[in-house]
């Protein structure tokens, strides 16, 4: 369902019509899903995350702007919710890693299930190699199309911020795909 089409169901879930946004949520939750698993390893937390943009969503619809693009606005959403989690996870994990150095267990961080599925595609895995302030800028750049000036405006950070991780990136998986031996050719 493109953006015109999608308006009419917008401006009634704003007024509060269920229907409405169970149609706007089926329009869109594919698109969020991927987007928040091209960022989070953890299937349970991309769940979280995704269950999490819709609720905030939900209570936020008074505030979209619609001179906008919608999925502009729910992108910029689920890049924040994203950002948040990963505040959250470092946290989190600083304090298990303190609780296993004194106990000394091992903890497993992956779902291996998601890391088997990731492995298949060899671009996505160099993808994933990315830091988060790399990949989230080729992800919202190649995934979803956006310009460098909307990410920069998407992640409300300087748009030389935005050309520098975005060419840093590039360069980063060309060399990590010569190292590959691929042959797919990054632009």
């Amino acid at each position: 369902m493109n953006e015109k089409e999608l308006l009419p169901w917008l401006e009634k879930a704003t007024l509060g019509d269920e229907s409405a946004f169970e149609l706007v949520y089926e329009a869109t939750h594919q698109d969020v899903y991927r987007t928040v698993a091209f960022l989070v390893y953890n299937k349970q937390d991309i769940e979280d995350i995704v269950n999490e943009v819709y609720m905030r969503m939900w209570k936020s619809f008074h505030k979209y702007d619609q001179n906008r693009p919608f999925r502009f606005w729910l992108h910029g959403i689920t890049v924040r919710l994203v950002q948040d989690w990963k505040r959250k996870t470092w946290r989190r994990i600083r304090l298990f890693e303190r609780n296993r150095q004194m106990t000394c267990e091992q903890l497993d961080w992956t779902d291996k299930a998601v890391l088997k599925f990731e492995m298949q595609h060899e671009l996505f895995s160099l993808v994933r190699q990315l830091s988060y302030k790399l990949r989230v800028v080729v992800i919202l750049r190649y995934f979803h199309d956006y310009a460098l000036e909307e990410i920069a405006d998407m992640l409300q950070i300087p748009i030389g911020t935005v050309k520098s991780r975005h060419h840093l990136a590039l360069k980063q998986l060309r060399k990590r795909f010569e190292r590959t031996g691929g042959d797919v050719y990054v632009h």
